[in-house]
């Protein structure tokens, strides 16, 4: 991660999935939802954790709340989801304890948690980076349009088992980036294709359709 050059120097806000060496990089962070979606559905459906369910439809809710605000959702809207936030963890603290220290039985370090009760702490502990997408308008609910844009490199890796050379590595991931921004700019894979061996650009990369500074 270091050697690619891109997080070091990164301070903007990632999206990532909670993988701990992310956080050793001083930008902002945003906890992808569709993470903890998956992680409540499975406490909800194999530890009975009805707090899990409540969480999981809390969450969709926000989204939906974010979605019909256009991404920007007025600051007591959002205040009210955060209220709603820890309501929701503080039942799941009463239903899903953490373990009793008086069993410890001269065990040092931290007693073992259940899956659900290191779910809920991952919550509560990291509230902010969970609702950062109710808080600012840029960041998404998932980091899925970032697994979605890298999943074809896998799928060829998958496939190939590698790339033969560096200069064959850099012209898919330039083929695959420019096929990904004509998809999120309403291009068809076909027309952008059929623009590029006309030697035509898009009309979003033309000139005169760049903002200035």
């Amino acid at each position: 991660m270091n050697e690619i050059g891109i997080l070091p120097a990164f301070n903007g806000i990632m999206c990532h999935d909670h993988w701990k060496p992310y956080y050793r990089y001083k930008c902002t962070h945003s906890l992808c939802n569709a993470h903890h979606l998956r992680e409540l559905e499975r406490a909800w459906e194999q530890d009975n954790q009805a707090w899990a369910k409540e969480m999981k439809t809390f969450l969709l809710d926000s989204e939906k709340a974010v979605k019909n605000a256009d991404g920007d959702l007025p600051l007591h809207e959002a205040e009210q989801r955060h209220q709603q936030y820890r309501q929701v963890l503080d039942k799941a603290e009463i239903e899903c304890p953490p373990p009793d220290e008086s069993q410890r039985k001269g065990k040092r370090g931290r007693l073992k948690r259940s899956k659900s009760r290191n779910l809920l702490e991952r919550l509560r502990n990291f509230e902010q980076d969970v609702l950062r997408f109710v808080d600012v308008k840029i960041v998404p609910f998932t980091n899925n349009q970032g697994e979605s844009d890298l999943r074809m490199t896998k799928v060829q890796q998958k496939i190939s088992g590698c790339f033969r050379s560096m200069e064959g590595a850099k012209i898919f991931c330039r083929v695959r980036s420019y096929l990904s921004t004509c998809r999120k700019q309403g291009l068809t894979a076909t027309r952008a294709l059929t623009l590029l061996f006309q030697g035509k650009n898009p009309e979003f990369m033309e000139p005169d359709k760049f903002e200035p500074d």
